[in-house]
């Protein structure tokens, strides 16, 4: 998984693709937390990554911090962490941690079950904390996952695969749409925000213009502008920009492209441009912003102390 055929760019991030083991079905990988440690060194493992298939990760023990997009969330048994492809992660101190790690890409579903799951959703939840009835659906579906992961050679290769992509969907499933606590959840998106939201995704480095989207969409503005508020808390010139942002953070973090490289890429008039917009957004320079972070990747992580939150 995370050793075979990955690629470096001169900054060192590395971009990982799904790579099953021999044997294995394509598509799901399934594995403890100590078979990782045993996979990958310390040092590789801590690096700056990016997959272009989900992680889901939840343990049983112990604590750890895990880094997705520059924000670091602090894991602890119960909590699932949903890493999509994509996203930049840096894992932290595995030591003393155990628990089960869920590889897959995301067409091993049907693209149905897909949808309902809302496994395309850039924008979802990254870290979850089921409880009550919800925790114990979502264990039993992992448990059952893994069994039947580890079960290769009792069904033909085929009805194995099926078998695993069937259980794969119940978790999914049940992560997405868990029951409570209902005042913690946010509504189910709706077609205006979904189709902005994916529209933003694939043109917020041609446009910034919310009336551009609205244009495109058929839809007035004022649409999208609730439809964003709804869902994302945030109005949709706000949603664009933050898009823009992160891009800007992962390149600035994990490439060596200079500023005015950056800002062309990123469909800004001038470098000039970019470094106000880039300023106005996150409270750094570009370049501030680029040695805060690499100054920060060369620390290594310590383990973390007693957790009480995530």
């Amino acid at each position: 998984m995370m050793v075979k055929n990955r690629h470096e760019t001169s900054r060192g991030i590395l971009d990982i693709p799904f790579a099953a083991p021999a044997g294995t079905p394509a598509g799901v990988e399934v594995m403890s937390l100590a078979a990782l440690r045993g996979r990958v060194s310390r040092q590789l493992v801590a690096r700056p990554q990016r997959s272009d298939f989900h992680h889901l990760l939840t343990l049983t023990s112990g604590g750890m911090w895990h880094t997705v997009d520059f924000d670091r969330y602090r894991l602890r048994p119960g909590c699932w962490l949903w890493v999509r492809p994509g996203q930049v992660h840096q894992w932290g101190n595995l030591t003393g941690s155990e628990g089960t790690l869920i590889l897959f890409q995301q067409d091993v579903l049907d693209p149905a079950t897909a949808a309902a799951a809302r496994v395309d959703d850039p924008y979802g939840a990254v870290v979850s904390e089921p409880v009550h009835q919800d925790a114990e659906a979502v264990n039993l579906a992992a448990e059952h996952l893994d069994h039947e992961f580890r079960a290769l050679g009792q069904l033909p290769l085929d009805a194995h695969l099926v078998v695993l992509r069937h259980l794969l969907a119940v978790l999914l499933l049940r992560l997405a749409h868990l029951t409570g606590p209902a005042d913690g959840l946010p509504p189910a998106p709706d077609d205006a925000y979904v189709r902005f939201r994916d529209l933003v995704e694939r043109h917020f480095a041609r446009t910034r213009r919310v009336e551009d989207y609205a244009q495109m969409l058929g839809y007035s503005p004022r649409t999208l502008a609730r439809a964003t508020l709804s869902h994302a808390g945030l109005n949709a010139k706000e949603f664009v920009d933050r898009r823009v942002v992160l891009e800007a953070k992962r390149l600035l973090a994990h490439s060596d492209l200079t500023s005015a490289q950056i800002a062309g890429r990123l469909g800004f008039a001038t470098p000039s441009q970019f470094s106000k917009f880039f300023v106005r957004r996150a409270q750094h320079s570009p370049i501030d912003f680029r040695n805060s972070v690499r100054g920060r990747e060369s620390t290594p992580d310590v383990p973390p102390g007693p957790l009480s939150a995530h």
